[in-house]
């Protein structure tokens, strides 16, 4: 009994700082993860033979059981490859659910502008390779609204792969504009006022006039695709600028969108 109170005295007299409390709340969060992870497959029962097989080690070495104890450890030392080797499937499984938590969802989204832009730009360069025109347009401070429900809605999660379907020749949704609030398309197939500009080249057909036309009357930063000459441009702050490649494209994007640096509207 007195050893158990000298423990407990011990116990209370430890120094604890930050440190140690954010190294446990991270231990937590991990083990958090793990049993999450696993719930639901057969590593649970492999989990509870690892805590069943090392209980009965400590009890062994407690009773002074050398045989049991020498075999128990030498199983525990051995498990962990046997384990990778039976169950590499699972693993996976929970490696990717691990990835997809909640927790790590949070971290990777502290920057969804910079994924929006790397999207947006792989899109670009496919449909440049393609020759299929496209219009996109971003929302930043001023709501698009009322030109998204002149479309289909979709409220999708951006992505290349819609970006691309979206814009393939002979489609529904092909020849109008697809409205991106967030990280979301939230219509396509969108009709956009025309600029009226008369020092307009006439190279430049309606998606152009259009990206243009969205940029004089808002703060939306609207991409072109060229179907004709496979060129990019983005139109902002009233501004088109062309002759734009893949980089110039994704430094641009960034600056507009990442950086939040708008042209001087």
């Amino acid at each position: 009994m007195s050893g158990l109170l000298a423990a407990m005295r011990q116990l209370v007299q430890l120094d604890v700082g930050i440190r140690d409390v954010v190294d446990v709340l991270l231990v937590t969060i991990v083990f958090y993860l793990v049993l999450l992870a696993v719930r639901g497959t057969r590593a649970v029962s492999l989990l509870w033979g690892i805590v069943v097989l090392t209980a009965s080690y400590l009890v062994a070495q407690a009773l002074d059981l050398i045989t049991l104890a020498t075999v128990l450890r030498e199983v525990l030392f051995y498990l962990p490859f046997v384990v990778i080797v039976l169950f590499q499937h699972e693993i996976r499984r929970i490696l990717a659910a691990v990835g997809r938590s909640r927790v790590l969802r949070f971290l990777s989204s502290l920057s969804p502008r910079q994924v929006l832009v790397n999207e947006i730009v792989l899109a670009c360069e496919t449909l440049v390779a393609r020759r299929h025109g496209a219009l996109i347009v971003i929302e930043r401070g001023e709501g698009l609204r009322t030109y998204a429900d002149t479309g289909i809605p979709l409220d999708a999660q951006l992505s290349y792969d819609l970006l691309v379907n979206i814009f393939v020749p002979g489609t529904p949704l092909h020849d109008g504009a697809a409205l991106v609030q967030g990280n979301r398309i939230v219509a396509a197939g969108c009709f956009l006022p025309l600029s009226t500009r008369a020092d307009l080249s006439s190279e430049y057909g309606s998606r152009h006039r259009a990206a243009l036309g969205i940029a004089e009357e808002t703060d939306a930063v609207a991409v072109v695709v060229s179907e004709e000459r496979g060129a990019l441009a983005v139109a902002e702050n009233g501004q088109l600028h062309s002759g734009l490649d893949s980089r110039a494209l994704r430094y641009m994007l960034m600056e507009l969108l990442v950086l939040g640096q708008p042209g001087g509207r």
